[in-house]
């Protein structure tokens, strides 16, 4: 949108602010006057106003609506706007995907500065919205379709969110909350804090707040390494391959701290500075036994029942931290003149710093220590087991007559016990500058810009390479390690059937034990931590990207045309090592590429109720860190040879999209909108193993064109479409007391598919996105009046395909859905209570291979409770 817009649209995220502190404003639309009651309807009101005044296609989340949902973080919240789903990990939500599409297609800016994603391994450069709290934002936009001032790296959607700003009220101001609860499963605690400030007069301003919250909970999960099929007609030692028994103690917490101050001596002339930090934590203990049953020493089994003799049990554990933190800072200044002139100037700078360290313990059973079983799996996503002891007749194992009630856990084989050091870190720092500037004449605003960021990121792939057997070693240097020993009293907590009963591992104790012997065995050459992370594993990259755009916008009465067009240069030194016949070589690959993104959005009014929208644009998804990575490992022995690791060929996805939407706003700040989108993508990123060329890995005299690479490629013919109807109210015309009812809801039908290469004459088509959920749908009833603001929500997604393998096979997701219930009461102008109930339908997360008659997982967290105040003052 031109810049004269984005003011405007500016003024009416402050509206929202306002509103949403304020107690009993009026709302103007269309120019008719209307009384809203209630926070819900009045962020419902300013959320509808500007989408209405928007010139491309945008929903908008309102302030208050984060306070009037349960929603934690960023990713929460936004999962309630039309077309967006959200990933979950362990119950708890990470990521979004917008119109079923990957979540490297939606682009994140901060305040209208681009940010950088980093996840856990730098496999994609999704951004991880769990480390935004929500309550440090004032409100959350997705542009669905872009303008030029906008960065090209949105397929689908760009999300911008909106930090408070201190002069939205003059005087002192303080907000907050103080909040507690629990987890039902295993009644973990959950607890939550925010706190804002802001001063201002006519002319300076200043906002400082922070927001913790923290969560106690288990994770009951059970697993499927895999399903093999039978070999033969008469082959009975198909189905499952292992059972995994998995429950996670889990720790998490969110830290959130900002600042800002503003100075406007003039009008439409202001300076400003602001400061972010936020973090996501996670301390994780894993409690995990894997009945082998593929390593049984007899027996038969399917994907229905199973009778097995000797079957070991693994058992795997570990205390590990997961953290994220973002460290922003921005500057900038704003420009309005009485001639029409504007001019906007950000600068900043993020980091971001994503860890993971998993100290992984593993030990299995072996001999008359591994028990015998039978399973039946009349329901796929609890298979029951019983077990029986195992006796050796003439050194031939055999099942016993004793069925056992509880796994002996200090039966492992603790010689055999190992350490993996599963690591991984990438940090990233960008530095970024944004020019705007535009000038309004009587019906035309030409506009103009530049964008330029330099950003450098290191890291590793999630790297589990180092090994050290520390059940034998322990003893060599006065520490001896026992995994046994580690097994408590204490049963776990689980809603899952198994058919026995387990006793929680101290893996705290256990993690202690660790992190004093690795330095005893280090020192005594037994261990070498430096091998944590290989070097084939790590990255090493530099990306610039400089942009400039020129766009105008056309008010011709009823129909409002922006246009324009963006270039970007862009340009990738590309650094790592190669490990080839054992030796360490270092490689680097440059690139660049320079690209024209067209624009082009259309808003034509109908009287005063109807708007039509129609949009064109170029997009851009580049690869991530890890997927492009120089390291890889070759293997000249093979025939062909093999190289495995990161494709530094790989091609960035392009796509040429177009959106339109009807949107018809009815009295008392209502609407109905009907929105549809197309993209057409090519360079669709996928697994495989590829035949390599181009010479970059060619040195020490060997020619590796035409070995096989496996790694991320490129497949063609993408194309995405989707339908998005929505419809939100509130029933002011009902008699009282029913006017204080309301609805929010939307559904979303999708469909895409893409083709691979052809490699060695075999194309596979029409294969699905990841993330792709044919349908999504959100439906939110409230009621607001005497004080009372209680609403009910519904969530619910379609399956869809997870992960993606070579040649289309993968992982899926079942379809789930949440049920929430929030409350509100105003016991006067200063003092709010709140209760939350999330999850009231315990939902159960399934991934499953091919079909739910083989899960690969089935995980539940259980409902939450959360209870507690708010005030304003």
């Amino acid at each position: 949108m031109a810049l004269a817009t984005v003011t405007t649209c500016t003024a009416v995220a402050h509206a929202q602010t306002k509103v949403a502190a304020d107690a009993e404003p009026a709302i103007e639309a269309a120019g008719d006057a209307i009384v809203v009651t209630g926070a819900i309807a009045q962020s419902q009101a300013a959320s509808i106003q500007e989408k209405r005044i928007a010139l491309n296609l945008v929903d908008v989340a309102a302030a208050d609506a984060v306070g009037r949902f349960p929603d934690q973080n960023s990713a929460a919240a936004l999962s309630r706007l039309p077309a967006v789903a959200v990933q979950r990990d362990q119950g708890q939500e990470r990521y979004i995907q917008i119109r079923g599409a990957p979540n490297r297609w939606t682009s994140v800016m901060i305040d209208g500065v681009p940010m950088i994603g980093v996840d856990e391994g730098g496999d994609t450069r999704a951004f991880r919205f769990d480390a935004v709290p929500a309550v440090l934002l004032s409100s959350m936009v997705i542009n669905k379709s872009l303008t030029p001032e906008f960065p090209a790296d949105a397929i689908v959607a760009n999300v911008d969110l909106r930090t408070w700003s201190p002069m939205e009220r003059r005087g002192l101001h303080v907000t907050g909350d103080l909040g507690y609860g629990f987890m039902d499963l295993g009644k973990g605690e959950q607890r939550q804090a925010s706190l804002r400030v802001t001063w201002s007069n006519d002319s300076f301003g200043v906002v400082v707040g922070g927001s913790h919250y923290r969560r106690k909970q288990l994770t009951d999960n059970r697993e499927v390494g895999a399903y093999d099929s039978p070999s033969s007609p008469t082959d009975t030692t198909f189905g499952p391959t292992e059972i995994d028994i998995r429950q996670y103690e889990i720790e998490r917490w969110n830290n959130g701290l900002f600042g800002g101050v503003e100075y406007e001596p003039v009008a439409g002339q202001k300076i400003w500075a602001k400061a972010i930090f936020t973090e996501f934590n996670d301390d994780e203990q894993r409690n995990q036994y894997e009945l082998r049953l593929d390593r049984a020493a007899s027996g038969t089994r399917n994907l229905d029942n199973g009778n097995l003799v000797g079957v070991p049990m693994r058992g795997t554990f570990n205390y590990g931290e997961y953290r994220n933190r973002n460290y922003i800072g921005a500057i900038g200044g704003d420009y309005a003149g009485d001639d029409g002139f504007t001019a906007n100037v950000r600068l900043n700078y993020t980091r971001t710093d994503n860890t993971s360290y998993l100290p992984l313990v593993q030990a299995s059973t072996s001999g008359i220590n591994s028990p015998s079983l039978t399973y039946e799996r009349s329901n796929p996503l609890f298979p029951v087991v019983t077990l029986y002891n195992t006796v050796s007749n003439a050194g031939v194992l055999a099942r016993g007559t004793n069925v056992l009630t509880a796994f002996n856990q200090t039966s492992l084989n603790n010689a055999g016990a190992i350490y993996i050091a599963a690591r991984q870190r990438t940090v990233s720092d960008s530095y970024t500058i944004k020019v705007d500037l535009a000038k309004k004449f009587e019906n035309l605003t030409l506009s103009a810009g530049g964008f330029y960021a330099d950003r450098t990121i290191a890291g590793n792939n999630f790297s589990t390479a180092n090994v050290a057997a520390i059940g034998a070693l322990g003893a060599t240097v006065s520490q001896p390690f026992d995994v046994n020993s580690f097994v408590t009293n204490r049963p776990w907590e689980t809603g899952f059937p198994l058919g026995f009963t387990l006793n929680y591992v101290d893996n705290r104790a256990m993690r202690a034990a660790i992190d004093t012997l690795l330095p005893k065995l280090a020192a005594a050459g037994r261990f070498n931590p430096a091998n944590d992370v290989p070097v084939t594993d790590r990255y090493n990259q530099s990306e610039k990207t400089a942009a400039a755009y020129v766009m105008a916008t056309a008010d011709l009465g009823d129909l409002t045309l922006t246009g324009g067009v963006r270039l970007e240069h862009y340009t990738l030194a590309n650094a790592g090592t190669v490990l080839a016949a054992g030796q360490q070589v270092p490689l680097s690959v440059e690139g660049s590429a320079t690209d024209l993104f067209p624009s082009l959005n259309a808003r034509y009014s109908i009287g005063d109720t109807f708007i039509v929208r129609l949009a064109g644009q170029r997009g851009v998804s580049r690869p991530a860190y890890g997927v492009i990575r120089v390291g890889a490992s070759i293997n000249d022995a093979n025939s062909p040879g093999t190289i495995t690791g990161g494709n530094p060929q790989l091609e960035p996805e392009y796509t040429w999209g177009v959106d339109g939407s009807l949107e018809y706003y009815l009295p008392g700040n209502g609407l109905i909108s009907v929105a549809g989108f197309h993209r057409w993508v090519d360079n669709v990123f996928y697994a495989n193993a590829q035949v390599v060329s181009g010479g970059i890995y060619n040195f020490g005299g060997v020619n590796r064109n035409g070995y096989l690479l496996t790694s991320t490629f490129n497949g063609k013919n993408g194309r995405l479409y989707g339908l998005e109807l929505s419809y939100q109210q509130q029933f002011g015309f009902l008699p009282s007391p029913l006017d204080g009812l309301g609805f929010q809801g939307n559904l979303t039908l999708l469909d895409g598919k893409f083709d691979t290469q052809v490699v060695n004459g075999t194309q596979q088509r029409g294969i699905a996105f990841q993330g792709l959920s044919d349908t999504i749908y959100n439906g939110s009833l409230y009621y607001e009046k005497y004080g009372l603001s209680a609403r009910v929500s519904y969530q619910w997604r379609s399956d869809w395909l997870d992960s993606l393998g070579g040649f289309g096979s993968g992982e899926s997701r079942k379809s789930y859905g949440n049920l929430d219930v929030s409350l509100r009461y105003q016991i006067n102008d200063t003092l709010m209570l709140f209760a939350d109930a999330a999850n009231l339908t315990n939902e159960k997360y399934v991934a499953y291979q091919d079909t739910l008659e083989q899960p690969t997982e089935v995980e539940q967290i259980g409902a939450r409770y959360l209870f507690g105040v708010r005030f304003n003052f």
